[in-house]
């Protein structure tokens, strides 16, 4: 970054007054947020978003899978922008700060160039990405996949969620189904703030977490087929009982996410039992399963225990079982000269640091594909995210907005 830069502070009153008014939109009475993507509170938070960034003076177009961009001009508009920012669609039972810290962090950057009267050389944009949570539409991340062609744009504008209404269809009755072309333009770098959503800054009391990559993913839908019959005249040893079989299918999940440390993590998160009667034995079972580690190969291992060991228990049970591949990312590291922006900017501010892999997943992920690409953490209180609980201190959450602020700059601003 130039030295001749102005000692430049965010408004950590105003980062947090804002973060606040956003939760209102979808408050729940647990002190969360439940704003699920493409709905009418969405909607709301869209439409306060872009109030705030026109007053900030911002230029907003919406492209066509409903991703917000927010453009503050710099001296040479024809560079390619610095991007900012994340998402505001929530978990059912979501917190306040997933995503939105990120989206209200990028804001206050550019409140904070207005201030003092700053111009970067290339513009600086802050992104809403849509449907990063993959609640309402699976799977997640969908607003940023498609901007990076990862993701065919008809495939997911059809995309329906439980009561099936399609993305396209609720982009269009909220008014978000914008008209500028989805991805396909150069982007200068990308920054994304978060909160880590995990334990690691908190014990060991950093302030900022400088991320170098995320780790890769592996979701599965898995349908147990065995055989209804009545749970009174039907003897043990002659049953074909789905959920007997699920259920130890789900006990080796557990265990191969335990067997492939360090950094392995495996979950079952939802679960469907057919026909759910309680004097019926269950006939089919569908349940849903989250692989995740930073090694690629390791992630390769679990998905073949995986296969083996459905393969087995429901043989073994009478049942037949289907594994089906539902998503997918390899570990993704990160741009190192976008990681040393990030540290040069925990430096400068005089903020205690580590270096962390990501273990959720993120847009950065997907921005990673088609623009240099960094990550910004910090901590948030006992690890806890996806849940009304969900907390980070005010303090925190400036302290990352200000290395935000420094890591924009370094890409913003030529030497």
């Amino acid at each position: 970054m130039p030295a001749t830069l102005p000692n430049l502070r965010i408004n950590s009153d105003r980062l947090w007054a804002s973060l606040m008014e956003l939760a209102q939109i979808g408050a729940t009475a647990k002190g969360g947020v439940c704003r699920l993507a493409l709905t009418d509170l969405d909607r709301q938070a869209r439409d306060l978003f872009i109030r705030w960034c026109e007053e900030a003076g911002c230029t907003v177009t919406v492209d066509g899978i409903g991703n917000i961009f927010a453009r503050r001009s710099g001296r040479d508009n024809a560079l390619p922008p610095v991007m900012t920012g994340s998402h505001i669609d929530t978990q059912p039972t979501g917190g306040k700060f997933d995503g939105a810290y990120g989206v209200m962090a990028g804001l206050e950057v550019v409140r904070t160039l207005n201030e003092a009267d700053f111009e970067t050389d290339a513009p600086v944009e802050i992104v809403v990405w849509t449907n990063e949570e993959g609640t309402r539409f699976a799977p997640a991340m969908i607003g940023s996949g498609a901007f990076a062609k990862v993701f065919d744009l008809s495939k997911e504008l059809g995309k329906t969620d439980l009561e099936g209404k399609t993305i396209g269809g609720e982009l269009e009755r909220i008014g978000y189904n914008g008209a500028t072309p989805v991805g396909g333009r150069k982007i200068g770098a990308y920054f994304e703030a978060h909160i880590e959503q995990g334990p690691i800054l908190e014990a060991e009391s950093k302030t900022i977490g400088i991320v170098t990559g995320a780790q890769g993913q592996r979701w599965y839908e898995v349908t147990v087929v065995g055989q209804e019959a009545h749970a009174g005249p039907t003897p043990m040893v002659r049953r074909k009982d789905a959920l007997v079989a699920a259920s130890r299918m789900i006990d080796r999940v557990n265990r191969i996410g335990h067997a492939h440390q360090p950094g392995a993590c495996a979950t079952v998160g939802h679960v469907q039992v057919m026909p759910n009667s309680r004097n019926v034995i269950p006939g089919r079972v569908f349940f849903t399963i989250d692989f995740r580690n930073p090694s690629d190969d390791a992630l390769t291992a679990m998905d073949r225990d995986l296969r083996q060991a459905c393969d087995e228990i429901a043989a073994a049970a009478g049942c037949t079982v289907e594994v089906k591949e539902f998503w997918y990312f390899a570990p993704t590291p990160f741009d190192p000269a976008c990681i040393a922006a990030v540290r040069a900017g925990a430096e400068r501010g005089g903020y205690s640091h580590r270096d962390i892999i990501s273990g959720a997943g993120h847009d950065a992920v997907y921005l990673a594909q088609v623009a240099p690409t960094g990550m910004i953490f910090v901590p948030c209180e006992d690890g806890i995210s996806h849940n009304e609980i969900e907390n980070a201190t005010p303090q925190d959450l400036a302290a990352g907005c200000a290395v935000l602020l420094h890591a924009v700059l370094a890409r913003a601003v030529r030497g």
